[in-house]
């Protein structure tokens, strides 16, 4: 079995340790899957790769000639390898389905328009007109969130791909205090980023930007 996963190598340093390859690289070294990079330019992307990812983002992934793209997609089809990943009985599996949808589908789009107005757009006017409610909003997001975790270590009973999902979503949060002020968010978020699985992904991930960091404009 042959695992590639495609990812770039190189992106500005505000986008170390969260280009979204990090989600398969987790989920492979969650169940011991080895895998190989492909390693592409960021800017200007090479034109073959839109065959493989229509608008040219990472990762996409070749399994043994099986091609995905999309983390989401990519996350559900390795656990569809391991039970380390996803339960097997039909109400966890739909459980862990159901949550890993929330994350990309219900949490990330706000992290993304977070992003957008701390960092892309900073500084311009209708970004800080915008930031107050957007806060609120996403606050509101978290609290129901939170409500669902409950005392539960994971979402779906043990650690499956749902928490890779959410916690490389709850990452996005930045500086911001909206992880931090809701404890049992904070703690979940740290449990799983504590695990090896995240810490192998992360390091496997940064040593490629860190072999293909270019030179110093002198």
């Amino acid at each position: 079995m042959t695992i590639t996963i495609t990812a770039f190598k190189w992106v500005p340093e505000f986008a170390q340790g969260y280009v979204r390859d990090l989600r398969p690289r987790w989920a492979c070294h969650e169940i011991g899957l080895d895998y190989a990079e492909q390693l592409i330019e960021s800017d200007p992307k090479p034109e073959s790769y839109f065959a493989e990812q229509p608008w040219g983002q990472v990762p996409a992934l070749d399994d043994d000639g099986v091609h995905l793209f999309e983390s989401g997609a990519i996350l559900l089809h390795l656990a569809g390898k391991d039970e380390r990943l996803m339960p097997r009985d039909p109400q966890g599996r739909a459980s862990t389905i159901s949550w890993l949808f929330a994350a990309f589908n219900s949490i990330e789009p706000w992290m993304f328009e977070l992003a957008t107005v701390d960092i892309f757009a900073k500084g311009e006017e209708w970004a800080e007109l915008r930031r107050p409610s957007l806060l609120e909003t996403i606050g509101a997001r978290f609290d129901r969130l939170a409500d669902a975790l409950g005392d539960k270590h994971y979402l779906v009973g043990d650690f499956t791909v749902a928490d890779i999902a959410m916690a490389t979503v709850l990452r996005e949060a930045g500086d911001t205090d909206l992880v931090g002020s809701r404890p049992a968010l904070a703690a979940y978020r740290d449990r799983c980023l504590a695990r090896p699985g995240f810490e192998k992904a992360l390091a496997d991930q940064m040593a490629a930007f860190a072999r293909n960091a270019p030179e110093p404009v002198s």
